[in-house]
């Protein structure tokens, strides 16, 4: 049955409440007006086909849709949701979408769709969010400013795919084994035999074309089928504007050279920028380069993949993400890349028995911008390690060097014999750090308490930990010489609260003796004395908490003010990447605004209130 038009335009009716309609503007708004129509259709009625080129996108306003893919049905589409901006992006439908009952839905123009993007920056990014499968991260958006800095960020603060070059007249047979051996979907190709010299692209697509050539594939110059039409962009052109010309040219990929609009010179191509990196940054660009780190097939590319990772801390930071949220996010990608560089540097036997674990902030997923490596490795009982253990363990140590995670001055790496042993042995040092305790070994203790397991068998760890936290006593010397190190570092609070409420000459404030380290080892030191598992600072007050150890009140002003240190030590690690200079150790309270100032003082407040606690708690006035 042929859908019924119920009415050319609906100037009232549509509802620009529903994402990503309700980011626009007065005069976007009356486009959707004018260019919008409404249809019915029946149950069971096919609303679009796969393999159509669709000219509209639909949203539903009333019954439901359902998509079906290979004969499977995909997912079920209610009032408010909008299908298919994939289609409406790639130039054909991927599924069919079919009326599960009598449905209503607007019908919205490709042409005023492609308008709203190039007007809109938020719409185009909650837009392209929905492309991508709705992957999650813009369903759950902070601000429109938070869209927006990911709009306006630049095209090479995104992950670029590698440029293969072939000649024009290598066979496409050779093309394909490339595709398989690099994991790529595309080639560039150059052209010498005109003048001037020109560079086209061939995709994995092409290679359907390929066929119905019924020519020899390995005599079949790839030249022949190669687009010398090349749709370019700039390094430093805006997601924005790329977005725009992905869908001016219905094209799934652009090709980065320093030159717009010549991609005649190999030389100035920087890399391919697909839809999927694409709309991958914008919806969840960690799992982008999640993604690149699970398929790095050497080390060279989870150097770049590292990079990327500081470049991201940037983007969240700049668009209002919490700086807890960051730091999760950082731990989850730093231990893929630890892992990923393990696996290819470790036989796969050491790596099936052995686990791989790191320790300090990167353990308890504190760290935000790198620092220096804290790893070590526990072997299984038993097992024979390989007689270049050594090596490979130094290779490893070097490999992250290289990623921009210093070597430890301590030397607290696998690279170091002392931090990797068997289960038992492991147990066996521990049991000394806690029988037999001295600064140094005290120090040892701390540290190993953050261990959290990244690659290999995480058991082995589990094991080793759990060893530990039986052997702790209620013996308060011990626990008292364990927590001591909090109050190592104390400044007169009285001079520091008068240095605050006015501005003048003044040193700077150490942030990580001042309000980091007392926090993160006083929950530590408490975690320890209750035997509780967790790792992480905030997890760990969080238990004491619940365990009724430590006032709930404090516990939330704990957490907020350990995150306000962590925000303002970001910013000076951000401000001094540009000049590849290592962040400055302390804060300028003088560059401080006024709310800043207050927040410290506040938060500094907390921290002696903590430590307070934690002496009557270990009795350290008596030490």
């Amino acid at each position: 049955m042929t859908p019924l038009l119920f009415a050319p335009v609906v100037p009232s009716d549509f509802d620009f409440t529903i994402s990503p309609f309700d980011c626009l503007g007065s005069d976007e708004r009356r486009l959707v007006r004018d260019s919008v129509d409404v249809q019915r259709f029946d149950a069971g009625q096919t609303m679009l086909e796969c393999g159509a080129a669709p000219g509209h996108l639909f949203i539903v306003a009333s019954g439901s849709v359902q998509q079906w893919s290979a004969g499977e049905r995909m997912a079920t589409h209610g009032p408010h949701a909008s299908f298919d901006g994939r289609a409406l992006f790639a130039g054909r439908a991927g599924s069919r979408f079919v009326a599960a009952e009598a449905v209503l839905a607007y019908r919205l123009p490709v042409a005023t769709v492609r308008a709203l993007v190039a007007r809109n920056a938020s719409f185009g990014a909650l837009w392209f969010a929905d492309i991508a499968d709705k992957l999650g991260a813009l369903t759950d958006r902070h601000s429109p400013h938070e869209l927006r800095s990911l709009t306006m960020a630049r095209v090479d603060q995104t992950v670029l795919r590698t440029a293969h070059v072939v000649d024009a007249a290598t066979d496409i047979v050779s093309v394909a084994r490339l595709f398989t051996a690099q994991r790529a979907s595309e080639v560039l190709v150059r052209d010498d035999a005109v003048q001037p010299p020109r560079v086209g692209i061939f995709t994995s697509a092409d290679l359907q074309r390929a066929i119905l050539q019924r020519r020899a594939l390995d005599q079949l110059p790839v030249g022949e089928l190669a687009n010398f039409g090349l749709a370019t962009v700039a390094p430093s052109a805006r997601l924005f504007d790329a977005m725009a010309l992905m869908i001016r040219h219905h094209v799934q990929r652009l090709v980065v050279v320093d030159r717009p609009g010549d991609g005649s010179a190999p030389e100035g191509i920087v890399g391919i920028l697909g839809q999927v990196e694409l709309l991958g940054f914008l919806s969840n660009h960690s799992t982008v380069i999640a993604r690149r780190i699970g398929a790095a097939m050497d080390l060279g590319e989870l150097q770049a993949a590292a990079l990327q990772i500081t470049r991201l801390i940037g983007l969240l930071h700049g668009g209002g993400t919490k700086v807890g949220l960051i730091a999760r996010l950082v731990q989850e990608l730093n231990a893929k890349l630890f892992e990923r560089a393990w696996q290819l540097i470790a036989p796969a036997e050491l790596v099936a028995n052995s686990c791989l674990f790191v320790m300090g902030s990167e353990g308890r997923g504190e760290q935000l911008l790198k620092t220096d490596q804290d790893n070590g490795l526990v072997l299984r009982d038993g097992y024979a390690p390989p007689a270049d253990l050594d090596t490979v363990c130094r290779r490893f140590s070097q490999a992250l060097a290289s990623f921009g995670y210093p070597e430890c001055p301590g030397r607290i790496m696998v690279s170091n014999a002392e931090w990797r042993h068997d289960v038992t042995e492991f147990g066996r040092t521990v049991r000394r750090w806690l029988l037999l305790p001295t600064p140094e070994s005290l120090l040892a203790l701390a540290i190993f308490l953050d261990a959290h397991a990244v690659a290999g068998e995480a058991a082995l760890l589990a094991q080793v930990r759990d060893a530990a936290l039986a052997l702790a006593t209620d013996d308060d010397a011990l626990l008292a010489r364990f927590a001591a190190a909090v109050v190592a570092f104390d400044t007169d609070a009285g001079w520091l609260a008068r240095l605050l409420r006015r501005r003048g000459a003044a040193p700077r404030l150490d942030l990580k003796k001042a309000g980091i380290f007392p926090i993160v080892h006083g929950a530590r030191s408490l975690a320890l004395a209750h035997r509780i598992q967790g790792v992480g600072t905030t997890e760990r007050i969080e238990a004491l908490v619940a365990a009724g150890a430590l006032n709930a009140e404090l516990g939330v002003d704990l957490i907020d003010s350990l995150h306000f240190f962590m925000e303002l030590k970001l910013k000076l690690g951000l401000a001094a990447l540009p000049a590849g200079a290592a962040p400055d150790a302390g804060v300028d309270l003088n560059r401080l605004g006024s709310l800043e100032r207050d927040l410290l003082r506040d938060t500094l407040v907390v921290v002696k209130r903590f430590k307070a606690l934690l002496r009557l708690r270990f009795h350290l006035d008596a030490l």
